[in-house]
C-alpha cells in the first residue's frame, strides 16, 4: 500500500472537509479491520500481531493496540517527525477500539462464519471496506498512522525502495504473529496484495472528490 506523504506549509489552511474525512476514513478501517476478523481468515499482519498479542496478555485489542502504537510513535517522532499530523493520533489512539466495538456487534448478529464461501465473502467486502476508509484517510493527509510510518523511516535512512521497507515490515508482523500462535492466512494474503489497487481506485473516484483535495506529493 503507498502512502500519500507531503508536508503541509504554514500557510496553508486544514479545512474541516479533510478532518471529517480523515475521522470517517480511520472508523471505516477499523469497520474493515473488524470484517477481516469476522472472516476468521486472517488480518493485515499489524492487526494479527496486536490480536494475538492481546490475547496472550489478557488484555483488549484497544489497549494492546494503543501500547503498540505508543512504541511505534516513539520511533516516528526520533526520526519521521515530519510524518506526524492530527490524523498520526487519532489512528493511533482510536482504531483499535473502533475495531472492538464493531467486531463485537457484527460476531453476536452473524455468528462465526463457518464455511469458506461464506469466510470468503466477508474477505471482499473487508478489502473494499478497509481499502475506502483508507483512502479516505491517506486523501485527508493529515498525518501517517503510527505503524505506517515505519516502512517510510526505513525508506528514509536505508537504500532501500519504499515497497521494499513496506514488505519487510509487514512480513515481520506476519511472522510473530504466526509465531505467537496467531491467525496468518489467505485474509492476511490477500491484504497484501489487493488492499493497494483498491485504495488508488478509490482516491481519484471517490475520496479527492469528496474532501475536494488531493496531496501534491506521492513518495514511493
Amino acid at each position: 500500500m503507498s502512502e500519500t506523504v507531503r508536508q503541509n506549509s504554514p500557510a496553508e489552511k486544514i479545512s474541516a472537509r479533510r478532518v471529517i474525512g480523515m475521522v470517517a476514513g480511520i472508523v471505516i478501517i477499523g469497520l474493515g479491520i473488524a470484517l477481516f476478523k469476522q472472516s476468521h481468515l486472517g488480518n493485515d499482519s499489524i492487526s494479527a500481531l496486536n490480536m494475538r498479542l492481546a490475547e496472550l496478555l489478557g488484555i483488549s485489542l484497544g489497549v494492546q493496540n494503543l501500547a503498540t502504537n505508543i512504541l511505534f510513535f516513539a520511533l516516528e517522532f526520533w526520526v519521521g517527525r515530519q510524518y506526524i499530523g492530527l490524523g498520526t493520533f487519532v489512528n493511533g489512539i482510536g482504531v483499535g477500539f473502533i475495531v472492538t466495538f464493531f467486531y463485537d456487534r457484527i460476531a453476536a448478529w452473524f455468528g462465526p462464519a463457518e464455511s469458506f464461501p461464506e469466510q470468503l465473502v466477508w474477505v471482499a467486502v473487508a478489502v473494499l471496506v478497509t481499502a475506502l476508509g483508507a483512502s479516505l484517510y491517506q486523501t485527508a493527509d493529515l498525518g501517517i498512522a503510527p505503524y505506517d510510518s515505519l516502512a517510510l523511516e526505513l525508506r528514509d535512512y536505508t537504500p532501500v525502495p519504499y515497497f521494499g521497507c513496506r514488505v519487510f515490515t509487514d512480513a515481520l508482523c506476519a511472522f510473530l504473529a504466526w509465531a505467537f500462535g496467531g491467525l496468518v492466512g489467505l485474509g492476511t494474503l490477500i491484504c497484501a496484495f489487493c488492499l493497494g489497487p483498491f485504495i488508488q481506485f478509490f482516491n481519484g473516484h471517490f475520496s479527492e472528490k469528496v474532501l475536494h483535495y488531493a496531496p501534491k506529493a506521492d513518495q514511493e
